[in-house]
């Protein structure tokens, strides 16, 4: 990789103008992913998105190379995952009452040590499992398929930007003018949301999931809220806040057990596969694919930067030398458990391994609660990151990116959006505080409060239990168990909603067929991946613009 050829190809495929235009795309998706990681309690993968903006756009230029495009787009969206570790961990500081011991620096050394990790992680790593792995990496793949098969174009752009506009639109309309509530149709049940939330990025979201697993989903809900709430408080087993906290704790066991079954069916026999078929005295390309096909000068810079991120972590962070040293050694562990999980289902469940190491160091230390939390945090960046930059690779070999030119893309995207999705954050809670996070919230976070119960106390040990067993036992039968976690969770309006973006969905997909409409599928994705994007850059707009207004008063 060190012939001049090679460097004017892969350089070639990192242009100026793809590096201009991926970093302003950078800034508006990290942003719009805060936002829908907090307010919705997901955040679907934005890479086919940012694949067909990234080809409109650099078709604007006269530029059609794919390989050209796909690193375009890994610097638009490499800042996303970044914004999904931090929102799924760190407002959890808040919903305990902790604001005041949080600061934007420790924030963003977070996101930074994090960020290190998980980039040294996926260099180091690619070759074996990329390159010499069956794991099919579901997301980059169809990612390729889109940039080998869409023909974008005038009316693609048109579809995509005019869909943001209009959801846009009607942020400001709810949210600015107060022009529509912001939720419809609700009824007086006692312990149930019941309602239909006003917002197309919820129904965009439901749209883009789709089918069996938002079914998933709505069950989950129906059983959380009818079924333990209604049902439980009508026979006279518990009141209803009572049945509330066991339905919170049964969600949040359903999501980690669903994380458990991830690393227990998925992650742990591959794991002892690769170890018995390989002898680690005789393991003659080890050395070479530790290091990727990269050169001395880049495995010292990639030394460098693990150096850097346990340096953040130990004085950065006020954690100490040693539970530095384990936050990086574990990064390392579930940096790889993230690539294994996301080549074989297209699932990243990176708070549930920063649970799991934030549960390893509060083990054997005198970490703080926030200390906790930080610690969550980097190791969910670093996962998130790492899904993300593994299914870029695979996108990469597919239609013959060069490796170096994705990394050094994902690099240039992932620091942009640690600066970002700090500003981001630190912008909602400066516009609405401490209380707008948590269920039943303006924000939900619905994966940061639970990394708030297992720090603070969970309200129905038994729930839990129950939920973490039967989210195992879901994943391990093939069932969405972290959608139908996701159900019994989240606020009744939300689930609702979502079902309701779905059938739109069905309703959509069948009327194209009997139409015989051409790339119906593309299409109604671009359309919903626009409006979930425009609510979303609308919605920190107005947080932006409220915390102006604050400082000029």
């Amino acid at each position: 990789m060190s012939k001049s050829g090679s460097r004017a190809s892969w350089r070639e495929q990192l242009s100026p103008v793809g590096i201009a235009i991926g970093c302003v795309g950078c800034v508006i998706i990290t942003a719009s992913s805060v936002y829908t990681a907090l307010k919705m309690g997901a955040l679907p993968w934005p890479t086919i998105f940012t694949s067909i903006v990234a080809l409109f756009l650099l078709r604007a230029f006269g530029r059609r190379s794919l390989n050209e495009a796909n690193v375009t787009q890994i610097v638009m969206s490499a800042g996303s995952m970044v914004a999904g570790g931090l929102a799924f961990t760190i407002p959890g500081i808040w919903m305990l009452g902790l604001a005041d011991e949080v600061s934007w620096v420790e924030m963003l050394v977070v996101a930074l040590s994090g960020t290190l990790l998980g980039l040294v992680c996926t260099a180091a790593i690619r070759r074996r499992f990329v390159d010499e792995s069956d794991l099919e990496y579901p997301i980059g793949t169809a990612a390729a398929e889109t940039l080998m098969a869409t023909k974008t174009g005038g009316v693609t752009g048109k579809r995509l930007f005019g869909s943001m506009g209009l959801a846009g639109l009607w942020c400001v309309a709810r949210d600015a003018l107060g022009w529509m509530p912001t939720l419809v149709a609700q009824l007086p049940i006692p312990g149930v949301s019941f309602a239909i939330y006003n917002s197309p990025q919820m129904l965009s979201v439901g749209f883009l999931v789709g089918g069996f697993t938002v079914a998933f989903w709505l069950l989950g809900a129906l059983v959380g809220n009818f079924g333990i709430i209604v049902g439980g408080s009508a026979a006279g087993l518990w009141d209803v806040t009572t049945a509330q906290g066991i339905v919170s704790s049964l969600g949040m066991g359903l999501m980690m057990g669903s994380g458990a079954g991830v690393v227990l069916k998925d992650i742990l026999p591959h794991a002892a596969r690769v170890l018995r078929g390989r002898r680690v005295a005789g393991d003659k390309d080890g050395a070479a694919a530790a290091a990727s096909g990269w050169g001395r000068l880049e495995r010292g810079t990639l030394a460098l930067m693990v150096a850097a991120a346990a340096l953040l972590v130990c004085i950065g962070l006020g954690l100490g030398p040693v539970v530095a040293v384990v936050v990086v050694l574990l990064a390392f562990v579930t940096t790889i458990m993230s690539a294994q999980s996301v080549g074989q289902t297209g699932i990243d469940p990176m708070e549930i391994f920063g649970l799991i190491v934030l549960l390893a160091v509060a083990a054997f230390s005198s970490a703080s609660q926030v200390q906790l939390f930080y610690v969550a945090g980097v190791v969910a960046v670093a996962c998130g990151l790492a899904g993300d930059v593994m299914s870029d690779f695979k996108t990469g070999a597919i239609i013959g990116t060069s490796p170096r030119a994705m990394w050094v893309g994902q690099a240039i995207g992932a620091l942009l959006g640690t600066v970002v999705a700090v500003a981001v954050l630190v912008t909602l809670f400066s516009a609405y505080g401490p209380g707008a996070f948590g269920s039943g919230q303006m924000f939900v976070s619905a994966q940061a409060s639970v990394v708030a119960t297992m720090v603070s106390g969970i309200p129905s040990v038994s729930g839990f239990v129950i939920g973490l067993l039967g989210g195992v036992a879901l994943y391990w039968a093939g069932l969405p168990a972290m959608m139908f976690g996701l159900g019994v969770y989240l606020p009744f309006y939300m689930s609702l909603t979502a079902a309701l973006g779905a059938g739109v969905r069905w309703v959509y997909e069948r009327v194209c067929a009997a139409r015989g409409v051409a790339d119906s599928e593309e299409k109604g994705v671009v359309v919903a991946s626009g409006v979930l994007g425009g609510e979303s850059i609308v919605g920190v707009v107005i947080a932006l613009s409220s915390v102006l207004t604050g400082l000029a008063g």
